[in-house]
């Protein structure tokens, strides 16, 4: 897995900066979003049980929570759980992303699921514990805040897809009047960054995630049956956030992002040096291509919270 060993060292090094915030996919509040979101279309059956299971089960006080708890509830707080459990077991960190090629053609995601898991089999393996009466409700506590992170993960287009760039880590961008800077071969503003985090709060607008959630519900209702057809369908979502990447995320620029050949990249200095080569491509962010990547995202966030409901409610039927 292409990422894996330079998400091993950034959480690491999470250990050794207390308070050094974790890549985030979505960040603190679009997590935050797609679980009030989610929680908001749980039947009241499954919202009880899963709500009964967090609470009996709480998160260690002990470990370090970048987002902070923020007097949200279990489910809310539960969406960032996942990156600040990463930093205490970085064995996990392959299971935020899949790295599909940006130049590959359609085929099974799961092709791309690296030794160490991806989000896709992560998402299978935690939803089986969750639904495991037998196993320790601990266990299964946190098997429900993974799924709770890893959907929300899914959803996002720089986790379904790389460009020998680590997921666009390695891309420096100029986000308005921000020029990027370079520090140990990390780049600032990058563009995985920019869609986990600037993009996403641009458009939440000062929202907190209980606002933002019923502004994606009024905006996409009419989509969520369509959204939700066919049950739980994580090759194809992840197809889907493939497909953003190609087209608006490394798409949107004046000049296009021309596509890498495939390489194993653990640092911005591999494959000839792309985080360098990035730079001096001059990429600029400013408001045509975030007004095109913030619809893309309002959508994607909302998809996630639906979906997310979606396997929820059936795992609530048979196991909660």
């Amino acid at each position: 897995m292409k990422r894996h060993l330079a998400y091993v060292c950034v959480a690491l090094c999470w250990l050794c900066f207390e308070g050094a915030p974790a890549a985030q996919a979505w960040g603190c509040r679009g997590h935050q979003a797609v679980a009030a979101l989610a929680e908001k279309h749980l039947t009241p059956q499954a919202k009880q049980a899963l709500l009964a299971l967090l609470t009996a089960n709480p998160i260690d006080p002990q470990l370090k929570r970048y987002c902070g708890q923020m007097g949200l509830d279990p489910f809310v707080d539960s969406s960032t759980w996942a990156d600040d459990e990463r930093g205490r077991d970085p064995s996990t960190a392959p299971w935020h992303f899949i790295d599909i090629p940006l130049g590959v053609t359609h085929g099974s995601a799961q092709d791309f699921c690296g030794a160490g898991g991806c989000v896709l089999s992560a998402i299978t393996a935690q939803l089986a514990i969750l639904k495991d009466k037998n196993a320790p409700g601990a266990k299964r506590a946190d098997a429900l805040r993974f799924i709770i992170h890893f959907v929300g993960d899914l959803h996002q287009p720089l986790h379904g897809s790389t460009n020998s760039d680590r997921g666009g880590n390695c891309v420096p961008v100029k986000y308005f009047t921000r020029n990027p800077h370079v520090r140990n071969n990390s780049y600032t503003p990058n563009l995985h960054h920019v869609w986990d985090t600037e993009i996403p709060e641009s458009q939440m607008q000062g929202a907190d995630a209980s606002e933002f959630a019923d502004t994606l519900d009024a905006a996409f209702e009419s989509s969520f049956a369509a959204w939700q057809q066919g049950g739980m369908q994580l090759d194809g979502w992840a197809w889907e956030s493939h497909d953003h990447a190609v087209e608006t995320a490394y798409g949107a620029f004046s000049k296009p992002v021309p596509v890498e050949p495939d390489a194993p990249v653990n640092s911005c200095a591999d494959d000839n040096n792309i985080g360098q080569r990035m730079l001096h491509k001059h990429l600029v962010i400013g408001v045509p291509y975030r007004d095109q990547a913030g619809s893309v995202v309002e959508e994607r966030l909302a998809q996630a919270g639906i979906r997310l409901a979606m396997i929820l409610n059936e795992a609530a039927k048979a196991s909660l």
